[in-house]
């Protein structure tokens, strides 16, 4: 019974972590799926990848409908929990694209039974009959469900034009260029149509509204870079390389604390496009623990 679920834990964190973008949560559904597979009476069970799928899949749910409301009341833009993530993870693009901040950004704003269905389907694959058993929906419905969720993903979603390598070099230059607070040098690294998110949960200095635009977005990098930042200077902040839910990214480090994350997608020209800045002190303990996705 042990080994059966162990095989699986993986797979249903992996699942619970997409649908709900918090590694707490996540880990909350898995322990729940073990508490109903243990009291479950599972002489009738044929297949237990789908049947521990399908509990993690509906008590996601539960938790998704009660977790947006919650989201409305969040101080700025709200980001997922950051991972660690082998770097193997980088180089299978499918993969990498399904756990990025950028895509879990954009399957935020679809409707929990949406979600469902696209993680389900587009990122694990599983058959639109065994989703429609899991969901209690009729097979017709989950495939209309699907539809309008990958429409949605499709016009939104980030693309990861480049490989790897080249990915991280592009990193590299960014994070260079930010840490030197050199608006020149800055401005030459952004994509003119920039995207900055910063996520403080109102707990640390954080701007309160996504950023658009190289010199607005690089004016901010570089004003924060020269100042004091949860109370440590700066030459008491150290960036430290890793990957980051699957892209390139960098650990903003204190003295002896963790002070924050930052991912950064890039475009077919080697240039920032989308960066995200994880700050919130309650969103970093996965990361500070060591915590890293397996699928």
């Amino acid at each position: 019974m042990n080994e059966v679920f162990e095989d699986h834990r993986n797979l249903l964190f992996a699942v619970a972590y997409r649908m709900l973008g918090t590694v707490a949560d996540a880990e909350d559904v898995v322990q729940d799926a073990w508490l109903n597979w243990t009291s479950a009476d599972r002489s009738h069970v044929a297949e237990p990848k789908g049947y521990l799928v399908r509990i993690a899949t509906n008590l996601a749910l539960d938790r998704l409908r009660s977790a947006r409301v919650q989201r409305e009341s969040y101080v700025g833009p709200w980001l997922p929990e950051p991972l660690l993530t082998a770097p193997d993870v980088a180089e299978d693009v499918e993969l990498a694209e399904s756990v990025s901040m950028a895509m879990l950004v954009v399957l935020e704003t679809l409707s929990p039974l949406e979600r469902a269905v696209f993680v389900l389907r587009e990122v694990f694959g599983f058959p639109h009959g065994e989703i429609a058993q899991a969901l209690g929906r009729s097979e017709s419905s989950v495939r209309q469900l699907g539809h309008r969720a990958r429409e949605h993903v499709q016009a939104r979603r980030p693309r990861f034009e480049t490989g790897a390598a080249e990915r991280r070099q592009a990193t590299d230059r960014f994070f260079a260029a930010a840490l030197g607070g050199d608006l020149n040098e800055l401005m030459e690294v952004l994509a003119p149509d920039v995207t900055l998110w910063t996520d403080g949960g109102g707990k640390v200095r954080a701007a309160l509204r996504t950023m658009t635009g190289a010199e607005r977005v690089a004016r901010w990098l570089a004003a924060v870079a020269e100042r004091p930042y949860d109370g440590v200077a700066p030459e008491d902040i150290r960036l430290e390389l890793a990957e980051i839910n699957g892209v390139p990214g960098v650990l903003i480090k204190g003295p002896h604390r963790l002070l924050g994350t930052v991912t950064v997608d890039v475009d077919s020209d080697g240039r920032a496009q989308t960066i995200h800045l994880v700050a919130n002190p309650d969103k970093l303990r996965p990361i500070a623990e060591g915590r890293e996705l397996q699928l």
